[in-house]
């Protein structure tokens, strides 16, 4: 009872949301009607400015909204990231599909797609918010056919399936799609504000708001969801038995993490150093996991994910819970749970053309078989103290030739056998440092080809330990090395084993050695028939912790056919050598930023924000514009102007027979004028020249 109020009131919540939605967009255009309104209207002396800028400012967000509603509204499209599996190419999974669909009491899906992700879920293409039907489609993770045993994969198939058959996939794709359209709608605020300046000053308190509304919606759906879970881990113990599900449960949580792990530590180091990536990375991962050196590793992970809770925004609920509710189901009859006479397989084209998917584009690296890609990532691996090493004794034989061989930690000379600071009665003489410098001088002019090659070479690791700069050869390796491989206390031990790895690397070169890939560490060299795998080391370490003992080594290489003068061999699938080092000379400078990029989506949903807000306020200002030039001039109160009322005639007029005026058959001006100004007075000076006369005499006189 309490979850159905719970469900409905999530529904009326999601309906309140989207009726917001949809004021919004009505407020807003109806905001636009009357901008635009206003712009034509008579009297209006500037374009409505503040309007058009409100408009655009508002735009991301409505736009972004609505968008993101109708978006997760709407059935949602295929993924692009997953490989559609047909009934021809792989008949023993849709057979067991099939059979498990049987079994739970629901029709089977009309889909099965392949992911690269260890996760299993059945989605239903249902129209309206999913409450119509649709059709059936079911995702698989590739992992989890690489990592399951069969009865764990039978368990995981039955758990989904039996969401079908309790007609969980209607209440939960209304959630699901609920949620996702208040995510899509924040992400959509969150877009605008990065992009605009305007949405910035005011996104705030709609972010907060929808946080809120986003809060109470997963709130009220999170123990709805929970409790469909129980009940289709309860259907899926009845058709393939309780333990078989409580491991599959356990074994999907550690196969995520290792695939993780498998993605983090090995794929994508090896993609960055080498370009080389499988073409089959799920064998690989195989591989990995049916290592025995991560069995225990595994079995402690899987102990850590029992007492894990669950994520706040998780649906499942906690391991420990739905392993507990397990333990109490009865455990299934004799036979009634069949096991198929052999393990499942997929055709190796799903699992390649998913890797396609995985890492797509030319620059994702050379794609190669991926038994040979497991063969070169243990030797590069193997191969990463080189690096370090190759420039630690790049160091210390430039120190040596420049006499500048100081102490990291006192700043002051070292002596060449202790490796201690120097006193000021053993600092080297200036005679000494000067003949140093003419070596230098007629090494540097000697012809090119008798120069030594500065790659990295086992004689020149030896001479610097003959030379008695074991300590600061040491100290400079460790001070490049990370700080997981350090080793304060015994500094010796990081040089002892590079110098075995540099030995490991000359007998692979030669053919009569390899790595073997070693998941929880360094890898391991397999030496030569009759020989131990610890005694390499055991050569190695001799010679860096005992003066003297670099002859035994050097002949111990010679029995092997190892050349000492011989130059490091290049890394895996024809890189650079391991001996070019960042900072070494030609090598390319590398921009280094610590702000945290845009992602690829991201990007393209500012790009399209902007354009947005830009095409709006173009848009509204041109058509204000061309509304304002438009516009009627305004109408000022007046007489209304008749041919009696006019006074202005300009071509005068005939007097009728009462005494008025009749207008003249001339057009008048009904528009009003000028005011006419009175003339000024004419003044006219009498003329000087002229004498005035009397005409008095000349009037005649009127008679008495």
């Amino acid at each position: 009872m309490i979850a159905a109020a719970r469900a409905v009131l999530a529904l009326a919540l999601l309906a309140v949301f989207y009726a917001l939605v949809a004021s919004m967009v009505l407020l807003w255009a109806a905001f636009l009607a009357v901008a635009l309104w206003s712009a034509g209207a008579p009297g209006v002396q500037t374009p409505p400015t503040s309007a058009i800028i409100a408009c655009a400012a508002f735009a991301p967000i409505v736009f972004g909204m609505a968008w993101a509603v109708v978006r997760t509204a709407r059935p949602a499209a295929p993924r692009e990231d997953a490989v559609t599996v047909t009934r021809r190419g792989a008949p023993e999974l849709w057979r067991m599909v099939e059979e498990l669909a049987l079994g739970v009491g629901t029709h089977p899906p009309a889909h099965i797609r392949l992911t690269a992700e260890v996760n299993a879920s059945v989605t239903e293409d249902a129209p309206l918010l999913g409450l119509a039907p649709g059709r059936r489609v079911l995702y698989l993770g590739l992992p989890l056919l690489a990592g399951l045993s069969l009865a764990e994969l039978r368990a995981v198939l039955a758990h989904e399936l039996g969401h079908f058959s309790h007609r969980h996939n209607r209440f939960g794709a209304v959630a699901h799609r609920g949620a996702a359209g208040l995510v899509a709608a924040r992400q959509a605020i969150q877009d605008a504000s990065a992009a605009n300046d305007l949405v910035r000053l005011y996104a705030g308190g709609p972010l907060l708001l929808l946080g809120l509304y986003t809060y109470l919606f997963r709130w009220l759906t999170r123990p709805v969801r929970r409790r469909q879970e129980l009940e289709a881990d309860r259907e899926a113990a009845r058709v393939a038995g309780p333990g078989a599900v409580a491991d599959a449960l356990c074994s999907t949580e550690v196969l995520g993490a290792a695939w993780q792990q498998f993605l983090a530590e090995f794929l994508a180091p090896m993609r960055r150093a080498t370009g080389r990536i499988p073409d089959d990375p799920f064998r690989a991962f195989a591989h990995m996991v049916e290592a025995p050196e991560l069995r225990e590793p595994l079995a402690t992970l899987r102990a850590r994910a029992v007492e894990q809770p669950a994520g706040p925004d998780d649906a499942h609920p906690p391991l420990a819970t739905r392993l507990e509710r397990l333990a109490r189901l009865p455990a299934p009859e004799t036979g009634a749970v069949p096991l198929f006479a052999r393990p499942l397989s997929v055709p190796p084209r799903y699992a390649i053309e998913l890797g396609r998917i995985l890492l797509p584009g030319p620059d994702a690296g050379t794609r190669g078989p991926w038994r040979d890609w497991l063969t070169e990532l243990a030797e590069h691996r193997a191969r990463r103290p080189l690096a370090p090493l190759a420039e630690a004794v790049r160091t210390v034989e430039e120190a040596e030739r420049t006499g500048r061989l100081r102490d990291e930690r006192t700043g002051r000379p070292e002596d060449e056998q202790t490796g201690r600071p120097r006193t000021e009665r053993t600092e080297r003489p200036e005679a000494e440092r000067t003949a140093w410098r003419k070596a230098e001088r007629a090494k540097a002019e000697r012809p090119e080809t008798e120069r030594e090659p500065d790659a990295l070479t086992i004689q020149r690791v030896l001479r610097l330990l003959d030379g008695g700069r074991r300590m600061p050869l040491a100290r400079a390796l460790n001070s490049r090395l990370p700080r997981a491989a350090q080793n304060e206390s015994d500094p010796l031990r990081p040089l002892a084993d590079a110098l075995a790895v540099l030995i490991g690397a000359q007998l692979v070169a030669r053919g009569v050695a390899y790595w073997a890939m070693d998941w929880t560490g360094p890898s391991i060299l397999v030496p030569p028939a009759g020989i131990a795998p610890e005694t390499i080391h055991t050569w190695a370490d001799t010679a860096v912790r005992l003066p003297g003992q670099t002859q035994l080594l050097g002949l111990h290489l010679a029995a092997l056919g190892v050349d000492e003068r011989a130059p490091l061999p290049t890394g895996p699938a024809g890189g650079a050598a391991d001996g070019v080092v960042p900072g070494a000379p030609g090598e390319q400078p590398r921009l280094i930023s610590i702000v945290p990029g845009a992602t690829g989506p991201a990007r393209r949903r500012i790009t399209a924000v902007r354009a947005l807000a830009l095409t709006v306020l173009l848009g509204m200002a041109g058509l204000t514009f061309v509304l304002w030039a438009n516009r009627d001039e305004p109408s000022y109160p007046r007489t209304p102007v008749s041919p009696w009322t006019d006074g202005y005639r300009p071509g005068g007029g005939t007097t009728g027979t009462t005494g008025g005026t009749v207008p003249a058959p001339l057009p008048t001006y009904l528009y009003p004028t000028a005011p006419v100004w009175p003339t000024p007075p004419a003044y006219r000076l009498p003329s000087p020249s002229l004498p005035g006369i009397d005409i008095k005499p000349l009037v005649p006189r009127s008679t008495p």
